[in-house]
């Protein structure tokens, strides 16, 4: 997923259609000269609607098209027809997208699986045509309703990747090459911060051919909460996760302050993150003995946690194991 074609947040200007209007219409054929009404009524204006697609992973196609428009309803005509309803805009998105009003920042609903619908903003009502309005005083009303007239909104749509393990780690922590390791994802990899721009997920085979998605979130510097560096602007990813893969690197000062600091800025962002199951691996572990580990060890928060080396691949199976079990609990 390259870089510049990851869009995760797009403002569009959405315009409903308009209802068509109902018919002033009176009944008239050779034999009958003064008929009573039979306007149809108008149709409904198009809704803007969006539309799950599991096979989109970005917004990217919304990026320059700022104005969706759907079409308007037709009138209503003489004999009881009713107008056509305007043709709906349907926009596809990738899953885990959350649509909000672009004013008041209220979240409206999210699209979570394969071709589910949401109305985003609805088409204006067709106009009720002059039959209905007939009655015992007024037997031939010659006037119809207007058509409602649609809608026309900012809305914001927001994608929050969809995976089952979250990578969560300053950068250069490893998360990039552990993910190209344990899944056929190719993320960019060097070795200076911020190589990961965008979310990179992978598909890891596990055993007897089940699997997990695992996401490779950009990566958090202390005070990434508060707009620090790139980590705010995906924090929210993390947010989808059912469970959090802290990977602090073995070579690192302190890898307890590490932990606390990484789970800090997720505290920090939203709370609510700090209920989902946290696993800590030590990653670059390939240049620790065992008298280093049993002394890193004693220093260690209280999650489960594991060495690993994705270099050496050393404690990779045992790292999948360990996460799936978690997921199953």
């Amino acid at each position: 997923m390259a870089g510049t074609n990851f869009v995760d947040y797009v403002k569009i200007n959405c315009r409903s259609g308009k209802g068509g209007a109902g018919s002033v219409h009176l009944f008239r054929d050779k034999n009958t000269a003064k008929g009573g009404p039979d306007g149809g009524d108008g149709g409904r204006g198009g809704h803007i609607i969006i539309r799950g697609n599991k096979q989109l992973w970005t917004l990217l196609h919304l990026k320059y098209k700022k104005h969706i428009k759907a079409e308007h309803g037709g009138p209503g005509q003489g004999g009881l027809r009713h107008g056509a309803n305007g043709k709906d805009n349907i926009i596809e998105v990738p899953l885990g997208t959350i649509a909000k009003d672009a004013e008041s920042g209220e979240i409206l609903f999210e699209i979570t699986t394969d071709g589910e619908e949401k109305v985003l903003l609805p088409g204006g009502r067709g106009g009720l045509g002059n039959d209905h309005f007939k009655s015992s005083t007024n037997q031939t009303p010659r006037f119809a309703q207007p058509g409602e007239d649609g809608k026309d909104e900012w809305k914001i749509l927001e994608l929050k990747v969809l995976a089952d393990v979250g990578l969560v780690g300053f950068p250069n922590a490893g998360k990039s090459t552990l993910l190209s390791v344990v899944s056929a994802a190719k993320p960019e990899i060097a070795n200076y911060p911020f190589t990961t721009l965008v979310p990179n997920l992978g598909i890891v085979s596990y055993r007897e051919h089940r699997s997990f998605i695992m996401a490779d979130i950009p990566g958090i510097i202390e005070g990434a909460h508060s707009g620090k560096g790139i980590g705010l602007r995906f924090l929210r990813h993390i947010e989808r996760n059912s469970l959090l893969l802290f990977l602090v690197p073995a070579d690192s000062d302190d890898i307890h302050q590490e932990y606390k600091i990484l789970l800090n800025e997720l505290q920090q962002y939203n709370p609510e993150l700090l209920d989902k199951t946290r696993i800590l691996a030590i990653s670059k572990s390939d240049m620790l003995d065992d008298e280093l580990k049993s002394e890193i060890a004693l220093d260690l928060p209280d999650v489960p946690y594991l060495y690993i080396s994705s270099i050496a691949q050393q404690g990779l199976q045992e790292l999948k194991d360990l996460l799936w079990t978690s997921m199953q609990t």
